[in-house]
């Protein structure tokens, strides 16, 4: 009992660090790690150990899917091989230099115990920079190589990490099987992702109740990671295209009234995730605390900022090696003629902002959290306690020397938002509202379809003027939400029908991207709800 009452006094305390860091700019993973921190030194706190088994599964599933489900296809294949770059080759560079300075400050640990500590430490977390990124609203492109890369730098670290476990464990890895394996685990996942996302959105299809369907969703999520682990194929690989497959084919099936909802019980999962997380480590850091002396404590702070700092680095060496080879590739010729083009090269303002993006998160505590502990009767993991202690250090000092500096250096550099998602916004609420007025167009021509097409004619009005940069109604125009009017089921059906089909026919021809696709998918959820509310003969079931 006492146990639990303290994580809910820690989880109000993480809910007001969260409150404060958006006050002062701050990323809250920042603040909540050092409320982990501190935990460990306060006297009378328990010592907790998590089941290795369940660490992976419990943090990173749901966290991966939202991500994943919100990822724009479009935009990463535009940006793919940037987010290639990061996600493979600044993940492995992290993981060979992690690895060199950890043989260099502990000789005696083995090269796959130090691969590993070199693989839980790579990949970084978007979602502490975009908290702080959004806030400043820079180039949209930033937020897509960073979203991207957290997506699929989890899977490649991962992989190297569970290949560089079995060797710890087993005692010996054959190269020649590495290779065959990463394929077959790789195009597996993704097979599997894809037939999984098709199962659960023809049942998802059916659940109308806000309760069932979010239940359904939590447990259909934790199913397909364990599946997917229970074949020996990347959970992290699977996740991802089956949340990115699913986003694109629940869009049309999922009713409003489910969908506002379930995003908001997601949103609250995430956060509630992320703080159990830097609560379960300060448990076990405490745990640590106690069995090492101050020697082996001021061994381990070594290794921890050497381990930490080199991983910073490898991160903006890669970011600024690549960038500037690929602006070297686009110089104009001697005699003037134009490069090869290359419409993804990062300018040195971007790049430098890209590689100081390297905070580290969840799917590190995870990892680390995921060591054998020795506890089911298995061999514990060599250097365990160093390497949890390493891996939250390495999350505390890139969330603190990062997060709390990233907001000047943005302001610094001067990057601002280049207006591509509003543009998008604007096109798609023209073009939905015309679908609309065109769908009540062939209603009989009664007052009840006059009044409902006179209202999208004054909201199209509105929405032209906003897209051709005039920013105010036109005279005489109603409020764009509805109230103004009364409204038939029929006629409520037949115009959010044609402007969901539009809305998704932009997006599925590239006209518009996620961003400003699920903008405009929630201004229609909201709408179509308040509009239900004014149609006397509609139900709840039958409108949506």
């Amino acid at each position: 009992m006492h146990v639990f009452e303290l994580i809910i006094a820690l989880l109000l305390a993480g809910a007001a660090l969260t409150a404060l860091s958006r006050r002062i700019g701050t990323p809250y993973p920042a603040l909540v790690a050092l409320a982990g921190a501190g935990l460990a030194l306060v006297p009378g706190t328990p010592t907790l150990v998590l089941d290795p088994e369940l660490a992976l599964t419990l943090f990173v599933a749901p966290v991966l899917l939202d991500a994943a489900f919100d990822s724009s296809l479009r935009d990463l294949r535009a940006n793919w091989r940037t987010v290639a770059g990061l996600a493979v080759g600044a993940v492995v560079l992290t993981i060979a230099v992690v690895a060199v300075v950890a043989r260099l400050l502990v000789p005696g640990m083995p090269w796959a115990v130090a691969v590993a500590l070199g693989a839980i430490v790579a990949p970084p977390d978007a979602a502490a920079a975009t908290a702080v990124l959004k806030q400043l609203r820079p180039p949209y492109r930033l937020l897509v190589i960073l979203e991207g890369e957290s997506l699929f730098n989890d899977a490649s670290a991962l992989l190297i990490y569970r290949l560089a476990v079995g060797a710890t464990l087993a005692g010996a890895l054959s190269p020649a099987g590495v290779i065959p394996l990463l394929f077959v685990v790789t195009v597996g996942s993704a097979v599997l992702g894809l037939v999984l996302s098709r199962v659960m959105v023809l049942l998802t299809a059916r659940i109308h109740d806000v309760a069932i369907a979010v239940v359904a969703q939590f447990c259909g999520t934790f199913a397909v990671w364990m599946l997917a682990e229970r074949l020996h194929l990347s959970g992290i690989l699977t996740m991802v295209v089956f949340a990115m497959a699913a986003a694109r084919r629940a869009a049309d099936v999922t009713p409003a009234r489910v969908r506002i909802p379930s995003y908001a019980v997601w949103e609250f999962a995430v956060f509630v995730l992320n703080v159990l997380a830097f609560i379960l480590v300060g448990f076990q850091l405490k745990g640590i605390l106690g069995r090492i002396d101050s020697r082996t404590l001021l061994e381990y702070v070594g290794v921890a900022a050497a381990v930490c700092v080199a991983t910073i680095l490898a991160r903006i060496a890669w970011v600024s090696g690549a960038a500037a080879f690929s602006r070297w590739r686009c110089r104009p010729a001697p005699d003037g003629a134009a490069g090869p083009r290359d419409p993804v090269a990062l300018s040195k303002r971007s790049a430098a902002v890209v590689g100081w993006c390297g905070m580290r998160g969840i799917v590190t505590l995870a990892a680390a959290l995921a060591l054998p502990t020795g506890g089911d009767g298995g061999p514990a993991f060599p250097y365990r306690d160093l390497v949890l202690f390493t891996a939250f250090s390495v999350v505390l000092g890139t969330l603190v020397v990062q997060g709390m500096t990233l907001r000047p250096l943005i302001n610094v550099l001067k990057l601002k938002d280049d207006g591509s998602v509003e543009r998008e916004v604007r096109l798609a609420r023209v073009e939905t509202l015309r679908a609309a007025l065109s769908a009540t167009a062939g209603l009989p021509g009664d007052e009840m379809s006059g009044l409902m097409r006179r209202r999208y004619e004054i909201m199209l009005r509105r929405a032209e003027a906003a897209q051709g940069g005039v920013g105010h109604a036109p005279d005489g125009a109603a409020t764009s939400d509805g109230r103004a009017f009364s409204c038939d089921a029929a006629i409520v059906r037949k115009a959010t029908s044609a402007e969901r089909q539009r809305l998704l026919a932009l997006r599925a021809d590239g006209t518009i991207g996620d961003a400003a696709f699920q903008r405009v998918e929630q201004e229609l959820d909201l709408e179509e709800l308040d509009l239900q509310q004014l149609a006397p003969s509609s139900d709840s079931e039958g409108a949506s």
